[in-house]
């Protein structure tokens, strides 16, 4: 039997990572989320705090993204620790999804997996994530206004650049939800459905 995986892309500031973890808990499956930068540590023999800087993030032309001893051992020399997170994710994403049900948040894991699970974008108008991170975050607006921009424009340079599609087309996901419609448990609600059909 084929395991039910949920991936979950998200704008910055629409509550993606938080609507994951709620439906990990109500379906009683695990939530991949920064824990798979800890295992990518543990599979590559590189600092979990380094392998952090670079976590969904594309990596600069102009120079390596780490004053690193690592960054410059034999077999990383050529590419950029970016890449290297990204490949080993890639892989633990692989392995996760052959063995248990799960929601894995980000990291393209829709893209790397295909028709094996369900991707789902959660988005939200930007005055509504600018307001979530003023309140999550306890900073002025103007300065959520320019984390929210930023985040965003890293994040769609990371999809794209990885995986070749737009990360604002909406065909390429199964079900698309603006957050800041629905509360968390409705949106959690209608996520276990769709998960049960599966």
């Amino acid at each position: 039997m084929s395991k039910r995986i949920i991936t979950i892309n998200r704008m910055y500031g629409s509550n993606g990572r938080k609507i994951g973890k709620a439906l990990s808990e109500e379906l009683g499956i695990h939530c991949y989320d920064r824990e798979l930068i800890r295992i990518a540590s543990e599979k590559a023999g590189l600092p979990y705090e380094e392998l952090l800087k670079v976590d969904e993030k594309r990596a600069s032309k102009w120079r390596y993204p780490l004053e690193e001893p690592a960054q410059m051992a034999p077999q990383y020399r050529l590419y950029p620790m970016n890449d290297v997170l990204f490949h080993t994710e890639s892989e633990i994403i692989e392995s996760i999804a052959s063995q248990e049900d799960c929601v894995i948040i980000g990291r393209c894991a829709g893209q790397i997996l295909q028709e094996r699970c369900l991707k789902v974008f959660i988005q939200a108008p930007f005055e509504y994530r600018v307001k979530v991170v003023t309140e999550r975050m306890e900073i002025l607006e103007r300065d959520a206004r320019a984390f929210v921009k930023k985040m965003d424009k890293e994040r769609r340079s990371y999809y794209e650049y990885f995986t070749d599609e737009k990360w604002m087309d909406m065909s390429s996901y199964d079900l698309c939800i603006d957050s800041s419609r629905f509360t968390q448990e409705h949106i959690v609600k209608m996520l276990k459905t769709a998960y049960e059909d599966m």
